[in-house]
């Protein structure tokens, strides 16, 4: 059965987990009873209502350059969930901004030696087909010489054939 939270409240507990007070989903779940789930929902819905979350992270997100993106990445690599809420409720950023910072610098890592890979596949593609092209080559004369091979053999006996008889 569902239970009807009046928009005050709604609100209320919204407020209380985004900035300044970003507090946790968990925690704001136990103490309130409410469903993580429902929690998630409002904050979605809220944020889309404003614009979306990622135009709200990119404005946030912008005013740290690449290498101070790079450090909060690696400084919150081996944080957990509640060391990483706390974090970025000391610097004003989402947890979801970091790990899109983090996918982000791994796409731009991989796409480099991407690039080299369908390069060099592209050069043994190339190389493969020339190679086919000459195997073919090579199988079409030979098989004109042994057909020739086979003809003079043919004409030989044949003419042998012709002396014996007369």
């Amino acid at each position: 059965m569902s239970t009807k939270y009046s928009e005050e409240f709604k609100a209320s507990i919204i407020a209380r987990l985004l900035p300044p007070h970003n507090e946790s989903i968990p925690e704001v779940a136990q103490e309130t009873g409410i469903p993580r789930d429902t929690l998630y929902t409002w904050r979605l819905k809220y944020r889309q209502q404003r614009g979306g979350s990622a135009a709200d992270s990119n404005q946030r997100g912008a005013r740290f350059s690449s290498e101070e993106k790079l450090t909060i990445v690696i400084e919150t690599a081996s944080l957990n969930e509640v060391e990483l809420g706390e974090y970025c409720r000391r610097k004003g950023l989402y947890p979801e901004q970091i790990a899109g910072w983090k996918k982000s610098f791994i796409q731009s890592a991989s796409s480099g030696s991407d690039k080299a890979e369908r390069h060099q596949k592209r050069q043994q593609d190339t190389e493969i087909k020339k190679l086919q092209s000459e195997l073919r080559r090579k199988e079409k004369a030979l098989a004109e010489t042994a057909a020739l091979l086979v003809l003079e053999k043919k004409l030989q006996a044949f003419l042998e054939e012709n002396e014996d008889e007369r």
